[in-house]
């Protein structure tokens, strides 16, 4: 753990936070997982509630690709709760079950 002096307020942060100028934090992922072009990375988070700080998890899931035609990389970015996951995962489901199902002969996959 860090422990950082600003402005006589004492600041902890964690080992998965890097300090920035001005005090600022850019959080690191505790975890990240990567199936070809989409990541999926789970970060602690932390927020005051009635008083107390309390710790809880998001998850960011992204998805990097390339333009036709282009050299740069662009990204696409979704942040998450824990209680949206079995929601994504069932209504990913069942967009695949209909895709899977519907397709005709020869279709192409993407």
């Amino acid at each position: 753990m860090i422990v950082i002096e600003i402005k006589s307020e004492r600041k902890v942060i964690s080992m998965n936070e890097k300090p920035m100028a001005g005090g600022l934090k850019n959080k690191r992922p505790i975890s990240k997982y990567k199936a070809g072009a989409i990541e999926a990375a789970i970060f602690n988070n932390e927020r005051e509630h009635n008083g107390v700080i309390v710790g809880f998890k998001t998850i960011s899931l992204s998805r990097s690709y390339k333009k036709h035609g282009e050299d740069l990389w662009r990204h696409e970015n979704i942040n998450l709760r824990r209680n949206d996951l079995p929601k994504i995962i069932l209504v990913l489901q069942k967009a695949q079950e209909e895709l899977l199902l519907n397709q005709k002969a020869g279709e192409k996959d993407d």
